[in-house]
């Protein structure tokens, strides 16, 4: 008996962009890259876990594959992951490895770009976002930009809150906008892109800290064939992925500063978190 088929298999989870509309192809991208991993002698999860909070997950020790956003990674889970690759999304704002956030307003809003949306309420998936807040907050002039804040725990939600009328500017995360723009199109009804923000370093495949070398190599070479593979060319597809580059932990520190000033006050709204924000 190998050690692949004695070994527990290694935890799987792929939370940042599982729209349900489209997690028949996340699963089908699993599965493909799982059996290329076997293949190798690498025992991985069958199913992604889709129950299991984002923190749990991440500092699972059984970890074997995961994506995170960008800024946790950097802040605060440096110590417990360890990079493998970062996806090549095909949507606007996107630049190989690299993308950017959307700012969306109402279709009707006078504002033309960030700079006329001074003393307006921004709609905010959360703190800790790069895509939602982050990189929205590194583009401000100055902290007090904003007059308030809904905090709505996803994109979609933000996105909801404009429409809505609850907030007039949000930032959102450029896959994000291009996957709720084919999958689910009243998302984006009502609303323009008035700017973008600077580009910043993808959404990263990840593992375990402590995986070995050969692990990491395997893994990049199961992304690698399932992503080539003419079998899954729909599932590519559906979640736009288009292949993976090899960044260094550099490029990720090039991740604007979490902000230190105080955030804007909060709004009241009805929205609530629904799903995990990258």
């Amino acid at each position: 008996m190998t050690a692949a088929a004695t070994a527990a298999p290694g935890a799987a989870s792929l939370p940042m962009y599982d729209l349900p509309e489209i997690r028949w192809a996340t699963d089908a991208l699993w599965t493909a890259v799982a059996a290329r991993l076997s293949a190798a002698g690498i025992a991985a999860a069958p199913a992604l876990d889709r129950k299991a909070d984002l923190p749990d997950l991440w500092t699972d020790p059984a970890l074997l594959f995961s994506q995170t956003c960008g800024n946790p990674y950097v802040r605060r889970y440096r110590d417990r992951l360890r990079l493998v690759a970062t996806p090549c999304y095909a949507a606007p704002g996107c630049d190989g490895p690299f993308y950017r956030s959307l700012l969306v307003a109402r279709a009707d809003a006078p504002g033309k770009a960030l700079a006329d949306f001074r003393g307006t309420v921004c709609a905010v998936n959360e703190w800790g976002s790069l895509s939602g807040w982050v990189a929205l907050a590194a583009a401000l002039p100055d902290p007090g930009f904003f007059r308030a804040a809904v905090i709505t725990g996803a994109h979609a939600d933000s996105m909801a809150a404009v429409a809505a009328g609850e907030a007039d500017i949000a930032a959102i995360d450029c896959v994000t906008h291009a996957l709720l723009q084919r999958h689910r199109p009243a998302a984006t009804a009502g609303l323009r892109v008035i700017g973008m923000t600077a580009p910043a370093s993808g959404l990263p495949f990840v593992t375990r800290r402590s995986a070995a070398d050969a692990t990491v190599e395997a893994l990049r070479a199961a992304l690698r064939g399932a992503l080539t593979d003419p079998a899954l060319a729909e599932a590519r597809a559906a979640l736009l992925i288009e292949g993976i580059e090899i960044l260094d932990e550099a490029d990720y520190d090039a991740i604007p500063p979490q902000p230190v000033s105080t955030p804007p006050a909060p709004a009241p709204s009805r929205r609530s978190a629904t799903a995990p924000a990258p």
